[in-house]
C-alpha cells in the first residue's frame, strides 16, 4: 500500500507513472489510496486512488472523490512472472 497526498501539479504529472514503476520493479501489486480536494489552508491535493497489478496494469481507478476501489489480483500470474525473472534468484536475504 502506498497512500499519498500529492499536490495537483505533481500528482497529475507523476502519481500514475510512479505507482506503475513501483509495481513493475517489485513485481508486486500496488494499492494506492490518495487524498483529494481543497484543504482548510487552501492547498489542493490530487487523488486518483488505484490498484495496479505486478506488471503495471491499472486494474481499478477512482478519480478524485469519495468511494471504494476494488480489484481481483491474480496471484498465480504474479508467481509465474516472478519465476520467469532469474535475477530474483540472486537476492540475499
Amino acid at each position: 500500500m502506498l497512500p499519498s497526498a500529492f499536490t495537483v501539479p505533481t500528482g497529475l504529472a507523476h502519481w500514475e507513472v510512479l505507482l506503475r514503476a513501483r509495481a513493475i520493479e517489485n513485481l508486486s501489486a500496488m494499492i494506492a489510496p490518495a487524498q483529494w480536494g481543497v484543504h482548510p489552508n487552501g492547498r489542493k491535493t490530487y487523488g486518483d486512488s488505484m490498484i495496479i497489478d505486478h506488471w503495471g496494469q491499472i486494474l481499478a481507478r477512482l478519480p478524485a472523490g469519495t468511494g471504494v476501489v476494488q480489484a481481483n489480483l491474480d496471484r498465480d500470474a504474479q508467481a509465474e512472472r516472478r519465476r520467469s525473472f532469474p535475477s530474483l534468484e540472486h537476492r540475499v536475504l
